[in-house]
């Protein structure tokens, strides 16, 4: 189901590359964002030219976690529609039996439903491609996990939106 649902969106996203892009920022964007732990669908929208919330509903093996970040956006390496991005925000959700990852310790499993809340930062860069209404963004999400913790991870993420 996974796959298809991949194939779909990609397909969807090609067809629409041939659409125009109108401005050199966009205001929304609609995607999804591929994590090291969780994927899911995610909404960005920018306040004025540089700050921008964000909202990630991330689907893990075992769970669903919400993450919600404050970014602010600034031109990169003096190149066009390339912007560097830094924020923060938090997360909040829960998962069943799994292995959990614990930065500086070994793995531990853990069985029944487990809260998860805790602090998030990011950092990344995000390309809108030119003539389209497509964005890529790659970044960095350090967590610090307060619930079942206090423990830290950092989550690469790749994310593929329509702009609007």
């Amino acid at each position: 189901m996974k796959k298809l649902a991949y194939i779909l969106f990609l397909s969807v996203s090609f067809l629409l590359i041939g659409k125009r892009s109108q401005a050199q920022d966009y205001q929304t964007a609609v995607g999804i964002r591929f994590g090291a732990y969780e994927i899911g669908p995610s909404i960005k929208y920018f306040m004025d030219k540089s700050d921008a919330i964000e909202g990630i509903i991330g689907i893990r093996n075992h769970g669903v976690v919400v993450t919600g970040l404050y970014e602010i956006h600034q031109q990169a390496f003096n190149v066009d529609k390339l912007s560097f991005y830094y924020g923060f925000g938090g997360h909040i959700g829960s998962i069943g039996n799994s292995y959990n990852r614990l930065f500086g310790s070994d793995n531990e499993y853990s069985s029944g439903k487990h809260l998860l809340i805790g602090a998030d930062a990011t950092l990344g860069l995000d390309y809108v491609i030119p003539n389209s209404p497509i964005a890529i963004s790659l970044d960095l999400n350090p967590r610090l996990e307060l619930a079942r913790g206090p423990f830290f991870d950092i989550a690469p993420g790749l994310g593929l939106k329509y702009t609007f």
